[in-house]
């Protein structure tokens, strides 16, 4: 583990990591902010997912959440999106292989090797996250667009281990999308029966646990209808009779000045969870 940014930020510390992924076969980046709570004891986490194209950088840089982890005295663990390095397969256009790693565990070559992003999430970064005893063990989860997709999946398929789960414009049925279809055909190969593992639509309605969602979603983001269709998850979560807030915000697109917007309404959420 190497420590390779570490900066003063709202009392706390902003810092990025450099570790070994035995999961992922590669070295990994991670931004990790300690509000300065953490100078007393042990804070709870909240794993933040982003989305295509981005590392752990644009959530640290763009979000503004710092200031509100600070007030709740929460640690953020920020991750990047997908293995790196030379020798991890990649794919011409920003929506497969580096940068776009879903989330999944890939069972196809030339992937399979290494986009293994779900047991990364879910098993390997909090092991090492938690190790340290200034993690509380007490965790929630978000993300934005194919990270909201990340947090909302891996939330439905592991009951009882995050205390709660909001997501930003996230791709809700990746099934019935061109960035979901063209990504799991990829990583999962043909078979439709092996994406609905990765599909909050279709997990939602098997959920063990009625964990509830928090969903905002912009409704003037260019992405709305052709991939994100969040009235599918509306219409499967009343359905399953699942408890979800989705808020449609009027005049918010899909960039993080819309995130910035909101982030500290979401954080205020996990931390009433994390707290009890």
């Amino acid at each position: 583990m190497e420590r390779l940014e570490h900066r003063a930020c709202f009392g706390g510390w902003q810092d990025v990591y450099r570790h070994r992924s035995e999961v992922l076969g590669c070295d990994m980046t991670v931004g990790v902010y300690l509000p300065p709570q953490a100078e007393q004891g042990p804070c709870p986490v909240l794993y933040w997912l982003s989305g295509l194209t981005c590392t752990e950088q644009n959530f640290i840089t763009k979000a503004g959440a710092q200031r509100y982890a600070a007030e709740h005295g929460i640690i953020l663990v920020a991750p990047d999106t997908s293995p790196r390095g030379e020798d991890v397969a990649d794919a011409d256009g920003y929506d497969l292989g580096k940068g776009a790693g879903f989330y999944v565990n890939a069972t196809q070559a030339p992937w399979a090797s290494h986009y293994r992003m779900y047991d990364y999430i879910v098993d390997e970064l909090p092991a090492w996250v938690e190790a340290d005893p200034v993690a509380s063990g007490r965790r929630a989860i978000s993300g934005h667009s194919m990270g909201g997709h990340g947090a909302l999946t891996i939330a439905l398929k592991n009951p009882g281990r995050y205390r709660s789960v909001s997501a930003f414009s996230p791709i809700v049925a990746p099934s019935q999308v061109p960035w979901g279809q063209k990504a799991f055909a990829a990583y999962l190969g043909d078979d439709r029966e092996a994406w609905k593992a990765y599909d909050t639509v279709e997990l939602v309605g098997q959920a063990r646990e009625k964990l509830p969602l928090l969903v905002d979603q912009g409704d003037a983001d260019e992405f709305l209808q052709g991939q994100l269709k969040p009235e599918l998850l509306q219409a499967a979560a009343a359905k399953a009779g699942h408890p979800l807030t989705l808020r449609l915000q009027p005049g918010y697109d899909h960039s993080y000045y819309f995130i910035a917007s909101f982030i500290g309404e979401h954080i205020a959420h996990h931390a009433a969870a994390l707290k009890t």
